[in-house]
């Protein structure tokens, strides 16, 4: 599996797999990405935790609502695996105290 956190109020585009655009068709089943009930909460801002299948390569996401002169979508290029989340979430947890950063588990 692949991961990737997301802010609240932004959602899934479209997915490559490695043969290019992710094809309803030919795979007969939409791509398996799956909101974790896993998020970072940093000042204002929840970063939920994705989990994506081993096959997708690149993810485009785009704000739910978008504002004109705004970002219109961001490809995440770069998927983490599970040994990053946890580092991640290991280095979120270590400047809870420092940043006050909350992890939340729900």
């Amino acid at each position: 599996m692949k991961y990737f956190f997301l802010t609240d109020g932004w959602t899934v585009g479209r997915v490559w797999a490695s043969d290019g655009l992710w094809n309803e068709i030919a795979w007969r089943r939409l791509p398996d990405i799956q909101r974790l009930n896993l998020k970072l909460v940093t000042e204002n801002e929840k970063l939920w935790l994705y989990r994506v299948e081993e096959i997708v390569l690149t993810v485009e996401v785009k704000p739910i609502a978008p504002l004109p002169n705004a970002i219109a979508s961001v490809t995440l290029k770069r998927l983490i695996d599970a040994q990053q989340v946890i580092e991640r979430l290991s280095a979120a947890e270590a400047n809870c105290q420092i940043n006050n950063l909350q992890l939340l588990v729900e």
